[in-house]
């Protein structure tokens, strides 16, 4: 069975690219429109991994993450921020609310994959 990643992100491009970027890869994508949407869509299918912009409309990716720890299904997965934002306030507040890494947009596909790989095992 192959491992399911939640991608949200409120730039259609960039969903359409990492979505293109890990289905190549055989991973299976969720994507999510922004914070709120991807909330909505983990109760609905479970998932292994979470890809978050940071600065979205609804709720952003700080608040996602943190909601996305409180629940106990997903205390423990990997969580990337996909983000223009590169300030380590930004990095530290990203950290302090349960992030597992941070890549800086723009990435390179092979970069995201690397960060995948690693995180996923």
């Amino acid at each position: 069975m192959s491992k399911v990643i939640m991608t949200a992100d409120d730039s259609t491009s960039i969903r359409q690219m990492v979505s293109f970027t890990l289905k190549q890869a055989g991973y299976e994508v969720v994507e999510a429109l922004d914070g709120r949407d991807a909330l909505s869509k983990l109760d609905c299918s479970p998932v292994h991994m979470l890809i978050t912009d940071l600065n979205m409309p609804n709720m952003d990716g700080i608040e996602l993450i943190r909601q996305t720890r409180a629940k106990p299904q997903y205390k423990f997965i990997p969580i990337i921020m996909l983000s223009t934002e590169s300030q380590d306030t930004k990095k530290q507040e990203g950290k302090a609310a349960g992030a597992t890494g941070w890549i800086v947009k723009p990435f390179k596909p092979e970069q995201l994959l690397a960060v995948i790989k690693k995180v996923l095992g």
